[in-house]
């Protein structure tokens, strides 16, 4: 047996004030339930799509996705840090290092955080390492990031590192992005830069001077190379605490 059209053509030839008109009478026609249900199902519509709400009603519901968003997104970083400090046998290798060299990281000192720039995590001379939430894509992403800042940990914890030194500073961003799995292919692969050649010491070169550039003393970004250039060979080829490049 052949269905029925629910669409009436009687219906598509309504004016708009019409169709308001029955609209009324169906509503006002219906009882408490059954208005109770409709309206529940209205406000889930408009909540969702943005139909049918004032612009303040919609700057209130922006308000509310963006601030669910962000509770989401830094429950799942600690979710995931939590997990990583315990199963992760790159981060429990270089917490056991960092505790040898008078340094331990934990859920105090790694908090989850909205960053402004576009950055996944960060080291502040303090003892602090800082995960970006809302620039995090993947469990292992938040790994290598945290391995990274971790390298930055261990070099000031054993090494007279002054931030503000260009050739420091650039040291360190070498051996964080060789060490830390942040140059491995695949990595490179996500971030549309495909080489086969040398590409593990061309990524570290190139991240390392993204970040020197990013230091109050550096005047340009061929300062930035210059510096990291100066000191790549013998950065590079330093592999503590790993006995060669993970």
């Amino acid at each position: 047996m052949a269905s029925q059209n629910p669409f009436k053509a009687e219906d598509a030839a309504m004016s708009p004030s019409e169709r308001s008109r029955v609209f009324r009478q169906k509503y006002e026609a219906m009882s408490s339930d059954e208005r109770s249900v409709f309206n529940n199902w209205s406000r889930a519509i408009s909540e969702f799509t943005g139909w049918g709400l004032t612009e303040s009603q919609q700057k209130e519901r922006q308000v509310r996705k963006s601030y669910e968003k962000d509770k989401s997104d830094c429950l799942r970083c600690e979710k995931w840090r939590n997990e990583l400090l315990k199963t992760s046998p790159l981060v429990i290798f270089m917490s056991e290092n960092l505790i040898k060299s008078g340094m331990t990281f934990g859920q105090d000192n790694m908090p989850c955080m909205k960053c402004d720039e576009m950055r996944s995590g960060g080291f502040s001379s303090d003892g602090v390492i800082q995960l970006c939430y809302n620039n995090l894509f993947s469990k292992g992403h938040l790994e290598t990031t945290i391995a990274h800042e971790m390298v930055h940990a261990y070099d000031q914890a054993n090494f007279n590192l002054d931030w503000y030194n260009l050739e420091h500073h650039a040291c360190t961003e070498i051996r964080a992005a060789s060490l830390s799995g942040d140059c491995t292919w695949f990595q490179e692969l996500l971030r549309g830069n495909v080489g086969f050649l040398k590409h593990h010491q061309a990524c570290v070169k190139r991240r390392a001077a993204l970040s020197v550039r990013s230091n109050p003393n550096c005047k340009s970004d061929k300062h930035a190379e210059a510096a990291v250039n100066k000191v790549f060979k013998s950065c590079f080829t330093d592999t503590r605490p790993f006995d060669e490049i993970y």
